[in-house]
């Protein structure tokens, strides 16, 4: 990710710790006015996003500088721990509202002001809930993982609010004060698999996983061009580095082309590549004899690649 890049996602990252720190403010109030382990829940989930959205905020402005002698591939697999430290977040958020709504049920259950309390709630879950399908949005229209991270984290947040509002209605409406800490233990169940699944995705990039989607992108394009230009290539591979998709992969052409031929073919492919993909793509090609390319690499790695 360049400067350019990463300037219309400075806002919407600026806006998500501002919207943070207000819900968190509004939930400590609802939680003081009614004592209640399921707005409790949703406050420590706000908590996390406070500190998850300032580490977020850090990684957008390292992932926006550009390659150096030390990171010859630039800074964009910041991307992936900032997506593991959210999830992360999410998973302790989870333990802890498990651990706090047994123990208050087990210590008695005593909850006031549910009215109001529930009404700070929704207010605070509407806000989130248009404010995570923004981020998702404006990540995915930049291809930011960081920025869709914190937007699936906000979004939920909002469901936390929602299942709270439930709890808590009805708590309102029974008068039976056990959905109070029930609701609390199913909202932490939900972001604990929301933030398992966000790790997951982290290890996976981090990984260089194979995204099986790009690869079918790609093969369809290199088919589709080398048989148009009746050339053949192998060992494809590629990886997303956050906000990058490197792809490298061999031309095997015909002994005696001449090399400006040769080039201008690869340059040819590397280019419709590059605009293919809506995200930035750094493609690297080299060029090889169709005859005798097998009795060079026999060594090789690369050629124990299915093609």
């Amino acid at each position: 990710m360049n400067q350019e890049t990463a300037s219309p996602l400075t806002l919407p990252m600026r806006l998500s710790l501002g919207v943070g720190f207000l819900m968190l403010a509004t939930k400590v109030f609802a939680y003081w006015l009614t004592g209640s382990a399921a707005i409790l829940s949703d406050a420590a989930e706000s908590v996390v996003h406070v500190v998850a959205v300032s580490f977020a905020a850090y990684c957008l402005w390292l992932s926006s500088k550009p390659a150096d002698r030390s990171h010859y591939y630039g800074h964009d697999k910041i991307s992936y721990f900032s997506a593991g430290f959210e999830g992360g977040m999410i998973v302790l958020a989870a333990f802890y509202i498990i651990y706090v709504s047994v123990q208050k049920w087990i210590a008695g259950l005593r909850i006031e002001h549910l009215g109001a309390g529930t009404l700070l709630v929704l207010a605070a879950g509407l806000v989130n809930g248009a404010l995570g399908g923004y981020l998702v949005w404006m990540g995915r229209k930049h291809h930011s993982l960081i920025l869709v991270a914190n937007g699936k984290h906000v979004l939920t947040d909002c469901w936390t609010s929602l299942g709270v509002i439930v709890g808590l209605s009805l708590a309102l409406v029974t008068g039976w004060l056990h959905f109070d800490p029930i609701v609390a233990i199913l909202a932490a169940l939900n972001i604990l698999w929301s933030g398992g699944k966000l790790m997951r995705q982290s290890v996976g990039g981090l990984m260089d996983e194979v995204d099986l989607e790009t690869e079918t992108r790609l093969r369809e394009l290199l088919n589709e061009m080398t048989s148009k230009l009746g050339i053949e290539y192998h060992g494809l591979r590629h990886r997303n580095a956050g906000t990058t998709i490197w792809v490298e992969f061999h031309l095997l052409f015909a002994k005696g082309i001449p090399l400006e031929m040769a080039h201008a073919q690869a340059t040819q492919i590397e280019e419709r590549i590059a605009r293919e993909f809506g995200m930035r793509t750094e493609v690297i090609t080299h060029l090889e004899t169709l005859e005798d390319h097998h009795e060079v690499h026999t060594h090789e790695h690369y050629e124990q690649l299915p093609d």
